[in-house]
């Protein structure tokens, strides 16, 4: 995950009393005990499911969507759901992106499988839980669209819901970037293109009572590990609402500008909503 979109505005300092600095290591901990736990229990299983089921995980993003579930519970970030999610239909999803912490959160309702860029494979640590997990590395290069097509198509032909955060950065949590077009281009493949569904998901953060609006964004040069003490530390963390959008048809669009523009604008559309009541 990069960080590289800035308005040039400021993120709030971070300042964490002592009882802050006790509750972090605590949610720390424990946070660190599920996730070890959920991914040792994971490996073990994947050494029979891989033989056996193959590209197909009828187990392991069970674990995933409990590891993501307790992780937000020992946080004390309340998850709410609008709309229905995506379930009989082979696809994509796509949603706004504005922090490390939507990983937990889309995975913990929904059974996806993130498409990240091959530079994360080796990321210490962040490596293991996301090869783990499934997630789809890709090179960023036209000249591999072509095997890109071939493993979408696999994944999605085994019924993985893959999710792409088209923005390509994230944010401060108070908008959504343009959406970049170049993935949307695999789905119009003809192998693909009859039936996949694309899931546009709208999630929104909620601040906690009487922080700055963007506590949950993450953007600019901000360190990751300052900005996780400063939730962990939280006495009361807000909430997010995860708005699932009605999913459409692929061949229902020209071309994957089409498909990106109006994906871009159905999930901003709660966000520019919330801002306005606020504004009110």
């Amino acid at each position: 995950m990069s960080v590289v979109w800035n308005d040039g505005s400021t993120p709030e300092q971070v300042r964490i009393t002592p009882l802050g600095w006790l509750r972090a290591v605590l949610r720390g901990v424990l946070i660190l005990v599920v996730i070890l736990s959920g991914l040792v229990l994971m490996l073990f299983l994947r050494l029979i499911e891989k033989p056996v089921f193959g590209v197909n995980r009828p187990v392991t993003p069970w674990i995933t969507q409990a590891v993501c579930t307790l992780t937000l519970r020992i946080l004390g970030l309340k998850l709410r759901l609008s709309g229905e999610q995506m379930t009989r239909r082979k696809g994509a999803v796509v949603a706004n992106h504005a922090s490390w912490l939507d990983i937990f959160v889309l995975n913990a309702r929904k059974r996806v499988y993130f498409v990240a860029k091959a530079e994360v494979a080796g990321w210490p640590g962040v490596s293991w839980l996301a090869k783990a997990t499934g997630t789809v590395f890709i090179n960023r290069d036209r000249r591999e669209a072509g095997a890109q097509v071939r493993l979408f198509r696999e994944r999605l032909g085994a019924g993985h819901k893959l999710l792409f955060f088209p923005e390509g950065t994230s944010t401060d949590s108070r908008r959504v970037l343009p959406f970049k077009t170049t993935l949307f281009a695999a789905f119009f493949d003809e192998g693909l293109r009859s039936f996949m569904h694309i899931q546009p998901v709208t999630v929104l953060y909620r601040a906690p009572a009487g922080r700055d609006a963007r506590f949950y964004g993450w953007w600019g040069s901000q360190p990751m590990g300052p900005h996780l003490l400063k939730v962990l530390a939280e006495a009361r963390n807000g909430e997010v609402e995860l708005v699932y959008h009605e999913p459409v048809q692929v061949s229902e669009f020209e071309d994957r500008k089409a498909l990106a523009a109006y994906c871009e604008r159905v999930v901003r559309d709660p966000l520019d909503l919330e801002l306005a009541k606020a504004a009110e």
